[in-house]
Order: structure tokens, then sequence, then C-alpha cells
């Protein structure tokens, strides 16, 4: 079987699948919370360790730089690269299994209950491993389709953001009711993916006749898993599932998370390469960006250069807003149910919801994003101010007291909208050669975010209205100010993005312009 950028395709898709842990997080911060004896506010600086080890992936980036490109700068060849793309997801590795192992003995007492630093530090070490599998698949991807980064990037994102309801359905199978072991689960089977599919991820730009067929077919297999699993969920609301249940719709799950190996092996027979590709748009060579451009450069820019612009820092802001508030829900979201005395059952399937949301997020704003883009012209940070705008009205809905099923839909939709469009905005406004760094510095406003609305408000106020209530908080009061708070951020963010639209309005046009060139050639 000849290793193509097909089969690449399907082991970065089976390694997203099960990378995510940090989106479960809610599967096991209770049990972590009553062995360790913490409040509210340590629990929320736990989970922004997780955060910020999820993250802030410029090590990742930094590491893809360095073993893709050789000491003369020019990329190596697929042999090569595909060798050297093994370090990133070996340091994954490590990484993964450190860090949740360590938890999980800490958890059952093996080793000693650790400062609530060095818990931290677990914590980021495990959280931190997904950085580095993401870096590689999202920025391999991108190379392999230059034409259809949008799609490329909101599969790769898409199928992350499916992974915690995966992972969760795997553990209801083998350990349910056990969240124990779920910490021991993360710390092995996404260690076992990753290094048993690490070899085959590689760079082979070359285009084919049919590319954007067969994306949509990968397309279409994310999407009937994530209709899949909302299913599953929906029934598992409904009734209580005997074991035999739990196995038999989760080996189906494994079953359609199988089928993309089908397309590529069609892919590979029916579509083989004819010439190699134009390289993207994007990658015009300048010596010297030019910081002050509004309307972006078609240059390739080094993260100090990028951090150089306006472009940069307000896509930045605009993440801090969008994303901070998206993380600062799924992190309290147990105790938000709590308060609003939605039962273990309803709090975990929307936990596992959370993941179907993120994913149609992820999924739906870079192929929607692409689909405008090539159509009509519209710059992808149009759909961030979108996004902003919906994020504002799932705030105050779940402030006021709303559903918390409805407000968790929108959020995580936008949540996860944003991190589909934030890549591929990065590798059209400073070019691909640095992306991985640039995405992952940028992706440090997700954590920043976090920890001044989950810590900062949330943690806080909770903390204030349970002292006041006796030690515990029932009722729209406990999160009531912190989510209009919220929504006021995400006011902020739409107005930041809305800049970042107009300011590359004129870069946009660009891109159309060359991509005519490119197929009148």
């Amino acid at each position: 079987m000849e290793n193509t950028k097909w089969i690449a395709t399907v082991a970065s898709i089976w390694i997203q699948c099960s990378c995510g842990a940090s989106y479960a997080f809610g599967i096991y911060s209770a049990v972590l919370k009553s062995s360790q004896g913490y409040d509210q506010s340590t629990l929320d600086t736990v989970s922004v360790f997780k955060d910020i080890g999820a993250n802030i992936g410029i090590l990742s980036g930094l590491l893809y730089h360095a073993v893709t490109v050789n000491h003369s700068g020019s990329r190596t060849s697929s042999f090569r690269f595909g060798s050297g793309l093994s370090l990133v997801y070996l340091a994954g590795a490590v990484q993964c299994f450190s860090g949740y192992f360590l938890m999980w003995l800490s958890v059952i007492g093996v080793i000693e209950r650790p400062p609530v630093p060095v818990m931290c530090l677990f914590m980021f070490m495990g959280a931190h491993a997904q950085t580095f599998f993401n870096t590689g698949n999202v920025v391999v991807a991108v190379q392999n389709f230059p034409d259809y980064s949008g799609t490329t990037v909101g599969i790769m994102k898409g199928f992350l953001g499916l992974s915690g309801a995966i992972l969760i359905q795997i553990y209801q199978m083998l350990f349910n009711g056990n969240p124990t072991t779920f910490l021991l689960m993360i710390a092995v089977f996404p260690t076992l993916v990753s290094l048993l599919l690490m070899s085959l991820v590689h760079i082979n730009p070359s285009d084919t006749t049919n590319d954007h067929h067969h994306l949509n077919t990968f397309s279409v297999i994310a999407v009937a898993t994530a209709a899949y699993i909302m299913i599953i969920l929906i029934f598992q609301n409904l009734f209580i599932f005997p074991p035999w249940a739990h196995i038999l719709t989760t080996l189906i799950l494994l079953i359609i998370l199988s089928s993309p190996l089908h397309v590529a092996l069609k892919a590979q027979r029916t579509e083989p390469p004819v010439h190699p590709t134009i390289a993207p748009l994007i990658m015009a060579n300048s010596s010297e960006p030019d910081h002050d451009q509004g309307a972006g450069a078609l240059v390739e820019m080094n993260l100090l250069q990028a951090m150089g612009t306006i472009n940069f820092w307000l896509l930045f802001i605009a993440m801090v807003c969008g994303m901070g508030s998206g993380l600062a829900t799924i992190n309290n979201i147990a105790q938000i149910g709590e308060a609003l005395d939605y039962s273990t059952i309803e709090i975990n399937t929307m936990v596992s919801l959370w993941s179907i949301w993120n994913f149609l997020g992820r999924f739906g704003g870079g192929y929607v994003s692409d689909l405008f883009l090539h159509r009509h012209g519209w710059g992808r940070p149009f759909f961030i101010s979108l996004t902003q705008a919906a994020m504002v009205a799932g705030h105050l809905i779940i402030g006021s007291g709303g559903s918390l099923y409805v407000g968790s839909v929108i959020v995580g939709v936008c949540y996860g909208s944003q991190w589909s469009l934030m890549p591929t905005i990065t590798s059209e406004i400073f070019g691909v050669k640095h992306m991985g760094t640039i995405f992952n510095t940028i992706a440090a406003a997700n954590p920043v975010g976090s920890y001044m609305l989950s810590v900062q408000v949330i943690g806080k106020i909770y903390d204030k209205e349970t002292e006041a209530g006796g030690g515990s908080c029932h009722g729209i009061h406990c999160f009531m100010v912190s989510y209009f708070v919220f929504a006021g951020v995400c006011v902020f963010g739409f107005l930041v993005s809305m800049a970042l639209f107009f300011r590359t309005r004129g870069f946009y046009g660009l891109i159309l312009q060359r991509r005519a060139k490119q197929f009148r050639v």
C-alpha cells in the first residue's frame, strides 16, 4: 500500500480522534476535586493549566519547523520529512502518557497527594501533548491541500472536537461508572495510537484530478460520525444502556471511523497524481513584509514579524474573547448543571454533546468559509464576527437561566468554528512556512481568556455565592453575573474581528485574483 497524502490524511484523522482528552475534563473533574480536596477555584486553576497545555503550542510549532526544514532552508523529501515529523508525535506521546498517568496515580492514592502546583504540572503535561499531535496533523493537511485549506483544517479540527465524545464512548464500553480509570485510559490510548500511526503522516503536495470530491467524502464521514454519536447520546439519556448495548454501539462507531481508509484506497486507485500542485497562493516570497499594510501582505512571515503586525493582535484579541468564554463554559458546565438542578446523566450528556457542537463548528467554519471565499470573495474574519455575535446570545441564554442545552449548543458551535477559522486565517495572512508556530501562539489566547473568565470571574463569583449559601450554591444567581460579563466580552470580540475583516478585504481579493490566474494557466 503506497503511503500517499490520502493515507497520511487517514492517519491524521485517527490521531485527531484519539487525542482530545482535554475536552472530556467534565468526566473526571468531580473525582479529581473530591480526591484532592479542592474547592471550585482550585479546580478551575488546575483546569486552566489544562487549557494552557492544550493551547500554547509554541514548542510544538518550533519543533515542527526544525524537523521539516533542512539546513539550506528548503523542504525535505517526503521520506525524510516523515521520519523527522515522527519526533513531533513522539514528543507528544511521552507527555500524554506521563501527565495523565501521574494524575491517575495521584487520584488512586499510589503517590502522596501532590501540592496544587505539581498537579497543575501533571495536567499541563497531559494536555500539552495535544498541541504536538494537532500541529503535525493540521499543518501537513494545509500543505497537502493548499486550495482547500479551510476544508482540510475543518476536517482535522472537527475530528479533534469529536474526540472527547469518542473517548467517552470507549470509556463507557470498558469502564462505565469508574471515572478514575478514565484517567488511565487517556494516558494509554492516545499514546499508543500516535506511536502506531506517526510514520504515515507526511507532506506530499501532489495535485490529483478530484481532490475536492474525496475531501467532501471525508467531510460526509465526519458529519455521519457526529450524527451517530448524537443519536447514541440521545438514547443513552432516555434509556439505561446494558453492557452489551455499550459494546454494540461503540463497535459500530469504530467501524464508521475506519471508513476513511476506504476513501483513501479508492483515491489512490482511481486518482493517480497528474502534476505537482501549484504552490499555495499565499506563499509568494518576499524578504521584507509590510507590517503596516492594512490589507495584509502576501508574504511568508516568521513569528516575530507576524507579531509586529496589527492583524496579529486583532486576531489574538478576538480569540481571547470568543475562545476564552467558550472554554470557561465547558470547564464549568458540570457545576452550572448542578446549580440549575440537572441530573448527573444530563450533565454527562451535555459534556459529550459539547463535542458534537464543537465538531459542527470546527467542520462548518472551515467548509462554509471556503465556500463563501471561493464563490463570493468573503474574507474569513467575517465569520469570526458572526460567531462572536451568536455567542452573545448563547451566554445571555445561560446567564438568564434559560435552557443549558440550547445555550451550550450555541456556544459550542461558535467556539468550535473559531478553531478552524483561526489557523486558516493565519496561513493566509502570514504564510505556511511558520504556520505551526504562529497559529499555536495565537492559540494562547484560549487559556489567557479562560483564566480571566473562568478563574477570575466564574470561580470567584461562584465561591462567593457558595459561602453565602452555607457551602453550596443552587439557582440562577450562581452564574448569572458571570455570563452577562461573558456576553459583554463577546460584543467587544465582535467589534475587534470586524476591524480585522475590513483590514483584510483587499488581501482576500488578491487571493481570488491569484486563484483565477492559476486556473487560466
